[in-house]
Parts: structure tokens; C-alpha cells; sequence
């Protein structure tokens, strides 16, 4: 029985290995401006200075709560 978790934990592991790397003609599609994870750094500074504002402190923007510390 545990040699055949120790087998299944060693397949699941190597499943997670990629050897294919991108071709030229793929990566510029990763180059796009809609791939980037933030397409307008302008208006992500905004929004991150607003949620600053609300919460009172430095990284609010991806917390819940009312910044009251009553979460």
C-alpha cells in the first residue's frame, strides 16, 4: 500500500515537469499589452492610491474589510 502512494506521489510530481519551451512565433503574443497583469500602470497607480486612502494603510487593495481591524 505505501509503495503504491510513494509511485502515485512520484507520478503526480513529474506530471508538473514541461520540456516544450515556446517557438518565436508564439512568444509574441505573450508580449501583448492585454497579457501584461497590469494592461494600464497608470490607472492601477490610481486605483491602488484610492484603496490606500480608504483603508488607512499600505496594500488594502487586496484584503476585505472595512479597515477598522473588525474583519
Amino acid at each position: 500500500m505505501i509503495q503504491r502512494l510513494i509511485l502515485l506521489v512520484l507520478l503526480l510530481a513529474l506530471t508538473a515537469c514541461s520540456t516544450t519551451p515556446l517557438k518565436p512565433w508564439e512568444r509574441g503574443h505573450l508580449a501583448e499589452r492585454s497579457m501584461a497583469w497590469e494592461p494600464d500602470p497608470l490607472a492601477a497607480q490610481l486605483d491602488e492610491h484610492v484603496y490606500f486612502s480608504k483603508e488607512a494603510s499600505s496594500g488594502g487593495a487586496g484584503t476585505g474589510g472595512g479597515g477598522c481591524g473588525c474583519n
